[in-house]
């Protein structure tokens, strides 16, 4: 199989997972593996020159997109939806107790969640706070 067939693969393996994760580390992966490609059509022999150029296509698109990413999140008017999720109402679809995570529904979303109190499922609960990946929720009308 030649290598710039490989490259292909490789590329389409990254977006795809990119479509589930929706982290975009995975995409600028996946154009680097491109960019691999690119050098394997013109100079399929030097596999450590299409390794290199996949790499740092793939470093500088991550450490540019920080960047600018860093610099739209603080600029004025700037929300970002999942903050705004606070105090959005749900429901529970799998057990909470305290300490421990279960699974809630807010808007179309699942969510991780945790709560102070033990809460059962179909229970309707509204969200506290917001982690990186897990809510924080609370039984509406408190205990």
């Amino acid at each position: 199989m030649e290598l710039w067939v490989v490259w292909l693969i490789v590329a389409g393996i990254l977006f795809v997972f990119e479509m589930m994760t929706l982290t975009f580390y995975l995409l600028w992966l996946g154009i680097g593996a491109l960019a691999a490609l690119a050098v394997a059509l013109v100079a399929p022999e030097d596999i450590l020159l299409q390794v290199v150029a996949g790499c740092l296509v793939a470093l500088v698109l991550t450490v540019f997109s920080k960047a600018i990413t860093k610099r739209v999140r603080s600029s004025k008017g700037f929300k970002d939806a999942v903050d705004e999720m606070v105090g959005k109402q749900g429901i529970v679809m799998e057990n909470i107790d305290p300490g421990q995570y279960g699974i809630v529904k807010v808007g179309g979303d699942t969510w991780s969640a945790t709560s102070k109190q033990t809460l059962k499922t179909g229970d309707r609960v509204f969200v506290v706070k917001r982690g990186n990946a897990i809510l924080e929720v609370e039984k509406q009308g408190g205990d």
